[in-house]
């Protein structure tokens, strides 16, 4: 009789559970050594941290396979180093990618800067608009998403796009750091490659910088020769941070789901708060594919105040419980104004355009009592 799968709460805490040996240690030990002794002789790969296969790294990476349901996964130095490194797998120069115009600003600096340089061309997307089809050329390799989108919490719907990709022989490429494998799992819906900033969610405690991708055997192994030649590898305790993160992985993400629901509410009735971007209400564009596609709505709510950028200026001001500061996914709650971080470099009518006028503020609820984040926000925007 077939063993029943382990839910995702056992995978992320043990991954394929092994008979320990009597007298091991229950948590692991953190191998913080660059290199390891090699058997003379020996044609094995040796083991060097910068290579990727220290016991900490290659850990991690199998906890993440099982929890995507892949069947490998790597964790590199940071999210953005695996963005580049993921796409550098799949396109070479000469080659076409077609990305969604709703992505993090760094990433299309990346596109827009970088991958001018070495031959790859880029085309955007308004996912609104579904022409996916019209962008792809001859040359098209990929195609590139966020889902949930930064900082407007749109929803893309992966099944359709997925087939498409397949039609084309191409790859899709999923950043899926807003949803981590708790609420949506996008190899399930069509993805060929998963990417996280392994910084927020997947750590969760606001600690360490790391990213990973998730994918078949065969790209994962040219992420990590791309990753020894361009010196990503990640440090051994930021890969043990990681994997403690990831035994609360699954308990974190439902009260990040609950905290963002109960905030989202809240905000959406504030006479203060001009709009709410949750994928949990109705309201939200997304709503319906939402409830179909995610295991949960997130934690992340975007959310514009009264009074403009001065007015989110004194917001933060009087905040006590959150804590104005980039980043997101960690146990405290945060906030950070789009404005002034991933769209700064965008004008103000640019960012208007969007969706994110002055006065957006960005809330990564936090795993704190719900009661206490709302009386924190009531007693900040009681001054407008």
């Amino acid at each position: 009789m077939p063993r029943k799968p382990l839910g995702p709460s056992s995978l992320a805490i043990h991954g394929r559970p092994e008979q320990r040996s009597e007298h091991s240690p229950v948590a692991s030990p953190i191998y913080q050594s660059s290199t390891f002794v090699h058997p003379v002789g020996s044609t094995e790969e040796v083991l060097y941290t910068r290579y990727g296969n220290n016991p900490n790294q290659l850990t991690i990476g199998t906890r993440l396979a099982a929890l995507e349901g892949a069947e490998r996964a790597i964790f590199v130095a940071s999210g953005m180093g695996a963005t580049a490194l993921a796409h550098q797998a799949v396109l070479r120069p000469g080659d076409h990618l077609v990305s969604s115009a709703w992505i993090y600003g760094g990433t299309r600096r990346l596109f827009t800067e970088e991958f001018g340089r070495i031959g790859i061309e880029v085309s955007f997307v308004d996912p609104s608009t579904g022409r996916w089809k019209q962008q792809i050329k001859q040359n098209t390799r990929a195609v590139f998403v966020e889902t949930p989108t930064n900082p407007l919490m749109r929803v893309l719907d992966l099944g359709p796009l997925g087939k498409l990709c397949k039609s084309q022989g191409i790859a899709l490429i999923v950043d899926s750091t807003f949803a981590s494998p708790i609420n949506l799992r996008p190899l399930e819906h069509g993805a060929d490659v998963v990417i996280h900033s392994a910084t927020k969610y997947l750590n969760g405690h606001s600690d360490i910088i790391a990213g990973a991708v998730v994918g078949t055997e065969a790209l994962v192994e040219e992420v990590r020769r791309l990753m020894q030649v361009w010196g990503q590898a990640l440090d051994p305790l930021a890969a043990w941070l990681i994997e403690r993160g990831l035994k609360t992985l699954a308990v974190r993400i439902e009260r990040h789901n609950a905290n963002g629901l109960a905030f989202a509410n809240w905000a959406a009735e504030h006479p203060k708060v001009t709009a709410v971007h949750y994928p949990g209400l109705a309201t939200h564009p997304d709503h319906k594919l939402a409830r179909r596609v995610l295991g949960g709505f997130g934690g992340m709510v975007g959310l514009t105040v009264k009074g403009g950028a001065r007015g989110a200026e004194r917001v933060l001001r009087k905040l006590r419980l959150a804590t104005h500061a980039p980043s997101l996914g960690g146990v405290e709650t945060l906030v950070s104004e789009p404005r002034l971080t991933s769209h700064a470099s965008l004008t103000p009518a640019e960012r208007q355009a969007q969706g994110i006028p002055d006065g957006f503020l960005r809330v990564s609820l936090g795993i704190e009592d719900a009661v206490d984040i709302i009386a924190d926000f009531e007693q900040a925007l009681a001054g407008l």
